[in-house]
């Protein structure tokens, strides 16, 4: 779900502006997933950019704070969720771990980096979801590890209708500061899209898979 709408809507225009999402309808990308989409999401980009990026940071801890109450300690997955996992770590005065894609080839094979104990209390950084997939492969390697996760946060969802479904699945509650309906209103809004390119829009949403 996501956390405020007022919210979701200055981090669409954020994301917009700044070309983080870039919206080509016509000329579809491909994902390292083999899917054609519409939309290419680099919210890493929000990192050069001090007034967003805080925006952000301050925006996930409203979230931890008004839904969660503390947790014992700030997680990101890897790789996106790693620096604005820091930051909130930081402004909260937690301590930081982050799941890595896949354990470690050497030395003592760490899947999760970091220091922890078994029934600690975790929160997620996640900057996308798609499918959800690495998303959830990292709230189950925390479970593995006895901690426990109170939910994920991201900042950007495409909030596909699978995805929804295996979190729910999973057990696990996840917020995101923006969605992708909220993201084409204000790029209408915003002339970043025509008003012709929304049926193919959100046509691909509906089955990205086969899109």
């Amino acid at each position: 779900m996501m956390f405020d709408i007022e919210i979701g809507k200055q981090v669409a225009k954020s994301l917009l502006q700044i070309n983080a999402i870039i919206l080509q309808p016509n000329k579809p990308f491909t994902w390292a997933s083999g899917w054609k989409s519409p939309i290419y999401c680099d919210n890493r980009k929000i990192l050069s950019f001090p007034e967003f990026r805080t925006y952000i940071r301050q925006s996930l801890v409203d979230i931890i704070n008004k839904h969660y109450g503390k947790p014992s300690i700030i997680a990101g997955v890897a790789t996106g969720g790693i620096a604005h996992g820091v930051l909130v770590a930081e402004e909260m005065n937690l301590p930081f771990i982050y799941i890595r894609n896949s354990a470690k080839g050497h030395g003592r094979q760490n899947l999760i980096e970091g220091t922890y104990n078994s029934g600690q209390s975790v929160i997620v950084i996640e900057d996308l979801i798609s499918s959800g997939k690495s998303s959830l492969e990292a709230i189950d390697a925390l479970r593995k590890e006895k901690l426990n996760v109170k939910g994920l946060i991201s900042i950007f969802t495409y909030g596909f209708d699978a995805t929804e479904k295996n979190f729910k699945k999973a057990n696990c509650n996840f917020i995101s500061l923006c969605d992708y309906s909220t993201l084409l209103d204000e790029a209408l809004k915003q002339n970043y899209t025509k008003e012709s390119d929304l049926e193919i829009l959100n046509s691909w949403r509906e089955d990205p898979s086969k899109w």
